[in-house]
């Protein structure tokens, strides 16, 4: 008999392709990976991958098992989300992911004021660049700067965020139109479509890369330490007295951050909660700023 563990490990070797990998993904030994599979294509009658020097391939017995393998998983995190939305206590743990520099400069002083109020709560942050998969509970609650388009995520525009241009604390400013003799510090190549890299190239055509980062706070690190300039979130430029936001007609284009969970946690009361809670600290940060855009979190 097949055991559902065993197709979860199943999933975990198709999804990482190597033992290592999935061992790691699922807080597990590679010896315990390699004699739980021997087990499972045991149980099955047929060898679910075939070894490679690049790692594990699906053969196709294992194509047929992934089929049906992530039917289960699916089956099995919707039972999970529905009993989790149907928890009527503000206790428990929440898993949220954000960017690098949202979670340390926006969320992790209204989180630490959250937890002073919801003692039972525990949340998890994460700050990662992948989009995490709600639907698998990858995150509870998720905030990024790309709408979600899962029907089943339910989702809202938080606020907009403001940009500025920041060199470092007593740096002259850029010339405007050229930035002839002064160098920028952008994001790393994966994220060169970024609308405030597309900004700085248009501004300062003459100025010179001299840094890439797909980091913010690395890149105002940097620019206070004189690498250059740099467009950064004012919630994060504003907060280093090392850095001087540059006025400039037309400032750099702001960013639409959103919040988003899944249906099935929507009655969650630590979820409402904490999204209620965000909504309400982040009043504070609209009129600090004034560019804040109206919030809509329900």
């Amino acid at each position: 008999m097949m055991e559902w563990s065993d197709i979860r490990l199943f999933l975990a070797i198709a999804r990482e392709g190597t033992l290592g990998a999935a061992a790691r993904r699922l807080g597990l030994t590679q010896p315990t990976m390699g004699r739980r599979l021997k087990t499972l294509e045991a149980a099955v009658g047929h060898s679910l991958f075939q070894r490679t020097p690049d790692g594990f391939v699906l053969t196709d017995e294992g194509t047929v098992v992934m089929g049906h393998a992530e039917r289960m998983e699916e089956e099995a995190l919707a039972l999970q989300r529905q009993l989790a939305g149907t928890e009527n206590t503000l206790s428990g743990s929440l898993r949220i992911s954000c960017s690098d520099w949202f979670g340390v400069h926006i969320l992790a002083p209204i989180l630490a004021d959250f937890k002073r109020v919801h003692t039972n709560v525990i949340v998890e942050i994460l700050t990662d660049s992948r989009l995490l998969n709600l639907a698998r509970r990858e995150a509870d609650l998720v905030f990024r700067i790309k709408p979600f388009t899962e029907p089943e995520v339910i989702s809202r525009k938080l606020f907009h965020i403001p940009y500025g241009l920041y060199v470092a604390k007593g740096s002259d400013d850029p010339s405007p139109g050229t930035g002839e003799g002064f160098s920028m510090i952008i994001m790393d190549e994966a994220f060169g479509g970024m609308p405030d890299v597309a900004w700085l190239k248009d501004r300062f055509p003459d100025a010179k890369i001299s840094m890439r980062s797909n980091n913010r706070d690395v890149q105002a690190r940097l620019c206070a330490s004189g690498a250059g300039m740099a467009v950064l979130p004012r919630p994060l430029g504003d907060s280093m007295d090392i850095l001087k936001r540059v006025e400039v007609p037309n400032p750099p284009p702001g960013r639409d951050t959103w919040l988003g969970y899944h249906q099935d946690l929507r009655r969650l009361p630590r979820l409402r909660a904490l999204t209620q809670f965000v909504g309400e600290q982040a009043q504070t940060m609209q009129r600090r700023y004034g560019e804040f855009s109206s919030l809509d979190i329900r």
